[in-house]
């Protein structure tokens, strides 16, 4: 019978030393940067760690996770108790770099994404939270239809087939203005409502 923490720090070390991006010719830099335990109930999964959250080995160390965890210590949730006890991963695991542009960070492409996918989907299958928080729009289209606006999945829920509850947050970042408006900011407090609400259930 296999033993839940044995793969679960298997996965971890089958991530940080993952180079598929790297041998097709993506350019990223490596390791996978997640945090938590194998035992946590509530999972959030943003886009890729920056550059800042590879030199620090955390996810959302910088500004984003400044704004992340204002949210949810609005829910209540302490954000050195969530680290420690919870987990947090991303769509792709490593840093893709800055876009061409110069502005923000490289979104990771499709295949990039579809390269990753295989460890998320164990993470989610190890982890096996009850609640689920993605993080951004290329998160959030992992369980909602791509098609939707986020002024339409924000606030709302949806339970999915492993009996998770899935509670969408926008992208925290600074460089991202949808959090800026009256309107979305109803939105997102909504969010945390609902987040609040299984955080009591859960944890009392």
């Amino acid at each position: 019978m296999n033993d839940p923490q044995t793969d679960f720090h298997l996965l971890q070390s089958e991530m940080r030393a993952c180079r598929l991006c790297l041998d097709a010719d993506y350019w990223i830099e490596p390791p996978a940067v997640t945090q938590g335990t194998h035992t946590a109930r509530m999972m959030t999964i943003g886009q890729a760690p920056g550059i800042t959250e590879v030199e620090a080995g955390r996810p959302f160390n910088a500004g984003s996770g400044k704004r992340l965890f204002e949210w949810l210590g609005r829910a209540g949730i302490d954000e050195d108790w969530f680290r420690s006890t919870q987990y947090m991963t991303s769509v792709t695991k490593c840093y893709p770099g800055r876009a061409k542009s110069g502005s923000g960070d490289r979104v990771p492409s499709g295949r990039e994404q579809r390269l990753c996918r295989p460890f998320l989907d164990r993470e989610i299958a190890l982890v096996s939270p009850e609640v689920i928080i993605p993080i951004g729009r290329l998160a959030i289209t992992l369980f909602f239809d791509n098609k939707l606006r986020l002024d339409e999945v924000i606030g709302q829920e949806m339970q999915i087939p492993s009996g998770a509850w899935v509670i969408p947050l926008p992208h925290s970042s600074g460089a991202s203005r949808w959090h800026q408006t009256e309107e979305n900011r109803a939105l997102i407090d909504a969010a945390i409502e609902r987040i609040a609400v299984h955080y009591r259930q859960l944890f009392g």
